[in-house]
């Protein structure tokens, strides 16, 4: 009986434990600051977390076939730094679907690479690097601005209260999670994660899967930069230093297991407003940003161990 219940009990957690660590987070915040529960500030909570959950679907599909992407900070960057460079000349749709298909591109290098063998690790670092190499090179060092409205409205523009980039986030993460759940790719990409070897000797294309998961990242860390700097008007070459960290925080607090094999897109969500409340939570109690990263980075932690924890006393 004993174990039944502990048994209950885990299950319960792992299945809502996420949901439970939103909602006091929540809690916590209307507590020690009223005015987070005012509908604007709600919706610049949820505004702020639109470029970090688009990111976090992209690492969510990675992680999830047991690899890592160090680049989607930089492929931002240069994406949303090439789409203002070429705007005046392209005109503001031209530049964009450059953009989107240099973040495919980005993410077709990271994964053939990494498919022949190079670690996901230093493959995606280096890239990063080159990649902010190359929007200083576009830039010459300076920021970059939109020369069109238009495009602006992308980051700017509400519909019925809500910011667009608000509806444009959680459509793909339906999307994503429909994928992963509901499809054969999606229970490719699992295999993957879960074991490489079985997963291939089950007839699983492991070249397809590992690129197109890439891709994937690639793609949506280019619709983030549509996003970001359609909102600032602008781009310049520091944009987006940390934001896979956050995108790898989000996934890991989300319940997504680093080794691969494990994960959901909708918890994912829910790691990704945890991160949003956090942020403006210390934000409205004028907490120190240096001392925002402690707790980061505390979270992290505590989500990594809380499930390491929970699988010690499972097995």
């Amino acid at each position: 009986m004993e174990n039944n219940s502990k048994a209950r009990l885990t299950a319960f957690s792992k299945k809502y434990g996420i949901v439970i660590m939103l909602a006091v987070l929540i809690m916590a915040a209307a507590v020690l600051q009223p005015l987070f529960l005012q509908p604007k500030n709600i919706t610049n909570v949820l505004r702020q977390t639109a470029i970090n959950g688009i990111l976090a679907v992209g690492m969510t599909f990675v992680i999830i076939s047991g690899a890592i992407d160090l680049s989607v900070g930089s492929t931002f960057c240069f994406t949303g730094m090439v789409i203002m460079y070429l705007m005046p000349i392209t005109g503001w749709v031209g530049a964009v679907i450059i953009g989107l298909a240099l973040g495919a591109v980005i993410g077709c290098v990271n994964g053939y690479m990494i498919y022949r063998g190079l670690p996901a690790f230093i493959m995606t670092l280096a890239v990063s690097i080159v990649l902010r190499g190359l929007a200083n090179m576009v830039s010459n060092g300076s920021p970059i601005r939109s020369v069109s409205d238009t495009y602006n409205a992308i980051g700017q523009g509400y519909l019925l209260g809500v910011p667009i980039q608000v509806y444009t986030y959680l459509l793909i993460a339906l999307a994503a999670a429909f994928v992963m759940s509901r499809t054969r790719f999606g229970r490719s990409v699992f295999a993957l994660g879960g074991n490489p070897e079985v997963a291939r000797l089950s007839g699983i294309n492991i070249k397809k899967i590992r690129i197109a998961v890439y891709i994937i990242s690639g793609i949506l860390a280019a619709v983030a930069a549509v996003i970001g700097t359609a909102r600032l008007g602008s781009c310049e070459p520091t944009l987006g230093q940390d934001y896979h960290s956050d995108a790898i925080a989000a996934t890991v607090i989300g319940g997504t297991i680093m080794s691969g094999g494990e994960g959901s897109q909708i918890k994912t969500i829910a790691g990704v407003l945890i991160l949003g409340v956090l942020n403006n939570m210390l934000n409205l109690l004028g907490v120190s940003p240096y001392w925002q990263y402690v707790f980061k980075g505390g979270i992290i932690v505590l989500a990594v161990s809380s499930d390491v924890l929970r699988r010690v006393k499972v097995n």
